[in-house]
């Protein structure tokens, strides 16, 4: 498995930051890694995406910071030019996927049926979002399409709290968990950073529980 994926794997738990002030970029990096997740993936909801990658990437050369909702192969270049290491889209789009791989890009497309892993496998990838999570039928409906091929692996995103999250983890074939309850909007935009880190604290140690660590 590609070096990036398994440094996500290791990590458990990939928060998803929707940014809308690129201002927040360096305090949130900060909490995150000190709350012991020096990762993330910065969603492509808003116009501040790439220079808030771009800050993070910059300020934290350490830590893992990834593109998610990216729609467009502009937004690939994009997000890749501000330090992006790893590429996220909700769903699978045959021509982003290509560019990617063509690149050696490291692309997570997200699949919700067979049809998509297939897809995902054709295109030589063995990773894949599993979006969204929980609307989707959740872990046991991973479970259930994870059975026929055997050498994918799933990052569940969509509904994942922590309630549910060491369920997942717990499940061989789960590399990640992408989530957002520790990185909220309302926390961002309120400069509650020391909130943010103390939920990352806990977001860590469920992944230590979950995975014997």
């Amino acid at each position: 498995m590609n070096e990036i994926l398994t440094q996500i794997e290791n990590t458990g738990i990939v928060p998803v930051v929707v940014l809308d002030d690129p201002k927040d970029a360096e305090p949130l990096a900060e909490a995150l890694c000190s709350g012991g997740l020096p990762c993330a993936e910065v969603t492509f909801r808003t116009p501040a995406a790439a220079q808030s990658i771009r800050i993070m990437s910059e300020k934290f050369p350490h830590m893992l910071i990834g593109a998610g909702t990216v729609l467009t192969t502009e937004q690939v270049d994009s997000a890749v030019d501000a330090g992006a290491k790893f590429i996220v889209s909700p769903g699978l789009n045959p021509r982003i996927v290509k560019y990617c791989t063509e690149r050696n890009i490291v692309i997570t497309p997200g699949c919700a049926n067979p049809s998509d892993v297939e897809q995902a496998i054709e295109n030589g990838l063995d990773v894949v979002k599993f979006f969204p999570a929980e609307q989707a039928g959740g872990l046991a409906y991973i479970k259930a399409i994870a059975a026929p091929y055997a050498g994918i692996k799933f990052m569940p995103t969509g509904g994942i709290n922590p309630k549910n999250v060491r369920d997942y983890l717990a499940y061989d074939r789960i590399l990640a968990c992408g989530g957002s309850w520790m990185v909220k909007g309302d926390l961002i935009r309120d400069g509650k950073f020391d909130e943010i880190r103390e939920l990352v604290k806990e977001a860590v140690n469920i992944v230590k529980e979950s995975r014997g660590k």
